[in-house]
């Protein structure tokens, strides 16, 4: 089976969708994990979040059997102080040396389930890397389409605006995944206890840090939760899966705002195939669970 060579770059225990992410990527055949890179997500509830980002991808690869089987490299810690700055990181530096060994038969995909801040300091640290087959897979940014999609300015871009505007400046392939598409993919409790529930401790565990995180941090009465970084797996299993319509770059203001950009052509996911992607994660779990659990 032809593989298609991977990066997971993930902001791993901000919320409980990463996970799902995590380990769906982890079980598909036909993707070639060449290494996850666990990213910070601010400040707003811990000063060590990328340190418990790889927390949570420790604990993941416990759960599959593979701790001594995928590559880990920590991203940076903190969000580029600047456009011309980058933080140079284990994680930054991996990036580059996968992006030299892609070919246009062969390209890399680096999915990014949170800030950008490692694919741009990887961009500022070798400038050539965007002439490379890479495509950004991004799960981030408001939607173009007007919806109301809340107040404030989307998440992820706002842990690293700087380093948003460096990806979308430079003309490296994007694919991006705006906020009112991924927040579309939404699984019920019932739905998980049902589909996921007897499926070892891994689907245990995937189930109980969902069902914790929203009691500590969603305010509003729920029993369910978007897994939004979920798109970027679909995706690199298999593109047709969404509607990506080709945009011009733009550029983002401090406030999450879309203004005039570079105009180098990206794509912008417009709609997942949720179905599928669902449904293959599930099966794949429940697949590990029998195997496994």
């Amino acid at each position: 089976m032809r593989k298609r060579r991977v990066i997971i770059n993930t902001d791993a225990k901000n919320e409980a969708d990463d996970q799902f992410a995590i380990v769906h990527g982890l079980l598909s055949p036909a993707l070639d994990i060449r290494a996850l890179i666990p990213a910070h997500f601010g400040t707003r509830r811990t000063q060590r979040s990328m340190e418990e980002s790889r927390e949570e991808i420790d604990l993941l690869l416990d759960l599959l059997g593979l701790a001594d089987s995928v590559t880990v490299a920590n991203g940076a810690a903190t969000a580029l102080p600047d456009e011309h700055t980058a933080v140079d990181s284990p994680g930054a530096r991996l990036i580059i040396e996968e992006s030299r060994l892609a070919s246009q038969d062969d390209p890399l995909h680096v999915a990014f389930l949170g800030p950008l801040t490692d694919m741009a300091s990887a961009i500022l640290l070798d400038p050539e890397l965007v002439r490379r087959p890479v495509v950004v897979i991004w799960i981030g940014g408001s939607g173009y389409c007007g919806y109301d999609e809340g107040p404030g300015i989307e998440f992820n871009l706002s842990n690293d605006v700087h380093a948003a505007n460096v990806v979308f400046d430079s003309g490296i392939a994007v694919w991006q995944v705006p906020r009112d598409v991924y927040t579309k993919v939404s699984v019920g409790y019932a739905e998980l206890d049902e589909k996921i529930g007897d499926a070892g401790p891994l689907g245990r565990y995937l189930i109980k840090q969902l069902r914790e995180w929203n009691a500590a941090y969603h305010p509003e009465p729920i029993e369910s939760r978007s897994l939004g970084d979920s798109p970027a797996i679909a995706l690199m299993l298999f593109p047709k899966s969404g509607n990506l319509r080709v945009r011009p770059a733009p550029r983002f203001g401090a406030d999450g705002s879309y203004l005039p950009g570079s105009n180098h052509p990206i794509r912008v996911c417009e709609e997942v195939d949720v179905r599928f992607l669902l449904e293959d994660m599930f099966a794949k779990i429940r697949a590990f669970g029998r195997e496994h659990g």
